[in-house]
C-alpha cells in the first residue's frame, strides 16, 4: 500500500467516516436526557446500514486507492466501485431515518451529514480536479530516496537520481534537449522499435498521483503502475509520452506526463 496514492477526497472520505463514527455513540433519538437517550448501537438496523456500512465504505474506498491495483472484485465490483455503492446506499438509508418520525437526536442528525460527505466525496473524487490532487506530495528531489537509499547516507545502486547512472550518464539527469544521446541508447535501439529523440537524456521523475505504465508494444493493459513519491528513470521520449523504466527493470509508456517533477 502507499498512503502518497490518497488524494483530497480520500481525506474527506476518512474525516467524514471519523465523524460517522463519532455520531454512532450519541443520541439517536430526541431525548431529555443528553446520555440516556437510545445510541445508533441500541439499534441494529441503524447501525448495521448507516454507520457500519459507512465505516466499510470509506475502508475499501481509502484501500481501493492505495493498492497498486484492486485485486478481487465484489458482485463483479472492484474494491473502490462498491465503495461507492455502499456509501450511497448508506447515505440513503440515514436520509429515511431522518425523515421518519421527526424525533432526531444529535447522533441522527450528524450521522447524515457524515453519511452525505461520504457519498459526495466518493462520487465527486473522480470528477472534481480539485479532489483528485494528491493529499501527500511527493518528496523534493534534493533528498529522494527511492528504491532502498538510506536516509543520510550515500546513495547506491540504480534509482538515484545523482548516484549511479545507467544508460552512459554521468552527475545529475538533464532535462529535455540538454546534452547528447546516451551510449547505451545509441548502440541499443528501444524495445518498440522508435528511435529516440538525437536530443533526449535520461532523467529522473516523480508523478503527482499514480499513473499506470503502459506496455511498449502498444497494448491497452497496464503493466504496472507508477506511484508518487517514487522516483523513475525516463530513457525515451516518444511525442508527448515517455518511455520509463520500474525498479524491478521493467519498461513501458507513460502516456500522461502532465505535472510530472524532473530530479
Amino acid at each position: 500500500m502507499n498512503i502518497r496514492s490518497l488524494t483530497r477526497g480520500d481525506g474527506v472520505v476518512i474525516g467524514a467516516a471519523v465523524l460517522l463514527f463519532i455520531a454512532s455513540f450519541l443520541n439517536f433519538y430526541d431525548s431529555t436526557s443528553f446520555s440516556s437517550g437510545p445510541k445508533a448501537w441500541d439499534i441494529l438496523g441503524v447501525v448495521m446500514s448507516v454507520h457500519i456500512a459507512g465505516l466499510i465504505a470509506a475502508a475499501l474506498i481509502v484501500v481501493s486507492h492505495a493498492l497498486p491495483q484492486s485485486p478481487k472484485k465484489i458482485a463483479g465490483l472492484d474494491l473502490g466501485q462498491f465503495g461507492v455503492a455502499l456509501a450511497l446506499f448508506a447515505a440513503w438509508t440515514s436520509l429515511w431515518y431522518l425523515l421518519g418520525d421527526g424525533k432526531a437526536g444529535g447522533g441522527q442528525i450528524l450521522g447524515f451529514f457524515s453519511a452525505v460527505a461520504l457519498a459526495g466525496a466518493a462520487v465527486a473524487t473522480p470528477l472534481v480536479p480539485a479532489l483528485k490532487v494528491a493529499l501527500v506530495g511527493p518528496p523534493k528531489p534534493q533528498t529522494p530516496q527511492p528504491y532502498g537509499g538510506a536516509p543520510g547516507g550515500p546513495a547506491q545502486g540504480y534509482g538515484y537520481p545523482g548516484g549511479q547512472q545507467p544508460y552512459g550518464t554521468q552527475g545529475q539527469p538533464q532535462p529535455f534537449g540538454a546534452g547528447a544521446q546516451p551510449a547505451a541508447q545509441q548502440a541499443q535501439p528501444s524495445q518498440g522499435g522508435a528511435a529516440p529523440a538525437g536530443d533526449f537524456s535520461p532523467f529522473w521523475f516523480a508523478v503527482p498521483v499514480a499513473r499506470p505504465l503502459f506496455g511498449e508494444d502498444g497494448s491497452p493493459s497496464p503493466i504496472a503502475e507508477l506511484a508518487p513519491g517514487t522516483w523513475y528513470l525516463a530513457v525515451e521520449q516518444r511525442g508527448p509520452s515517455l518511455v520509463a523504466q520500474t525498479q524491478d527493470g521493467r519498461r513501458g509508456v507513460l502516456q500522461d506526463t502532465s505535472g510530472i517533477q524532473r530530479g
